[in-house]
């Protein structure tokens, strides 16, 4: 009975559309002359019989449509079951089976990302019990070992860094301002926030970015970027004296900007899976520290901000990291036409 009273509500402006025709027809009749009743009553009851008809025949092709979407759905999957015979029906299925799959599309990037975040903050919580375990053993003893405690410090803060960067991920967006940025000026005062890794490591910075040298980003997030470049080429590097040489060279697509260290290098195997979410390889689980979200979150950033992002590693050799600003051609031209006007 739903399905009748839902079908004749859709139809209530069709039939009283039919009631009005019907009478001003008749009525037009009736005043140019003809007023033989009998024909008028059999043309209205044709009317009724072939209106009732039409209505009979499309209830019957609906009703299946009517009583699915009448039902009170157990699951979503009941949006996919398809019962419509009529063109409208058909492409209202059509719609609703689209707009499922964007839900679904959502759902899931939702519960990766609740995933990927709940992973971290279990992986980074274990992770932190040792330097707050080495901490407490220090301020055991009696002479305060301040230099050894300012490295776990370092540690910890580094940590949180990552799980903010982590959390702010989902709202990038929002958190995103794009301006020209002097590229050395930007790598001078990352390496000078990580001058302590550097001493500490003995690892030295070595810059041969030109002055002067601009691209568009966003300077906040590509500071973290290069600091995570850092962090990684100071980790997986062996040995005192070694070098972070920094460089940034014109491409026909814009202005590369590398990182290239002294370290240990990437497995072959690993290359493939660096840029993964908690992926640590082989050199992660050498050093027992990675949390394989660093450079996951270098990718994200740099594809959020429409940066390329390369990697090149030879074991043994060291590696090289590089971010592709890539720069429109307008922007090409006006430089060309600056530099003829000097």
């Amino acid at each position: 009975m739903k399905a009748v009273r839902l079908f004749i509500r859709e139809h209530a402006a069709y039939l009283v559309f039919h009631v009005l025709l019907t009478v001003f027809i008749l009525s037009l009749y009736w005043l140019d002359g003809f007023r033989n009743v009998d024909t008028a009553v059999y043309s209205v009851v044709m009317v009724l019989i072939l209106t009732t008809l039409f209505l009979a025949v499309r209830f019957i092709g609906r009703r299946g449509y009517y009583n699915r979407i009448l039902r009170h759905p157990a699951k979503m999957e009941d949006l996919l079951m398809r019962t419509s015979k009529s063109p409208e029906t058909t492409e209202a299925e059509r719609f609703g089976h689209e707009v499922y799959g964007i839900y679904q599309k959502e759902v899931q990037a939702l519960r990766s990302e609740n995933e990927r975040h709940e992973t971290f903050m279990n992986q980074w919580v274990h992770q932190m019990k040792t330097p707050l375990s080495v901490i407490s053993l220090l301020l055991q003893e009696e002479e305060v070992d301040r230099e050894a405690i300012g490295e776990e410090a370092d540690r910890i803060r580094r940590g949180l860094e990552t799980v903010l960067l982590n959390a702010r991920l989902g709202t990038f967006e929002r958190d995103m301002q794009i301006a020209r940025a002097d590229l050395a000026s930007l790598v001078r005062e990352v390496i000078s926030e990580h001058k302590k890794l550097f001493i500490t490591n003995r690892v030295y910075p070595a810059s041969s970015i030109e002055e002067g040298l601009t691209v568009t980003t966003d300077p906040k997030w590509m500071k973290t970027i290069i600091a995570q470049f850092i962090t990684n080429a100071v980790k997986y590097t062996r040995g005192e004296g070694k070098h972070v040489y920094f460089s940034a060279d014109r491409t026909e697509d814009g202005i590369r900007l590398t990182v290239r260290d002294e370290g240990i290098g990437i497995p072959a195997s690993d290359m493939k899976r660096v840029t993964h979410a908690f992926f640590t390889g082989e050199n992660g689980r050498l050093t027992g520290e990675s949390t394989g979200m660093g450079l996951f979150i270098a990718k994200e950033v740099c594809d959020q901000l429409g940066h390329g992002l390369e990697i090149e590693s030879e074991p043994g050799e060291g590696t090289a990291v590089s971010v592709l600003f890539r720069e429109k051609k307008e922007e090409g031209k006006e430089e060309s036409h600056a530099d003829r006007q000097h």
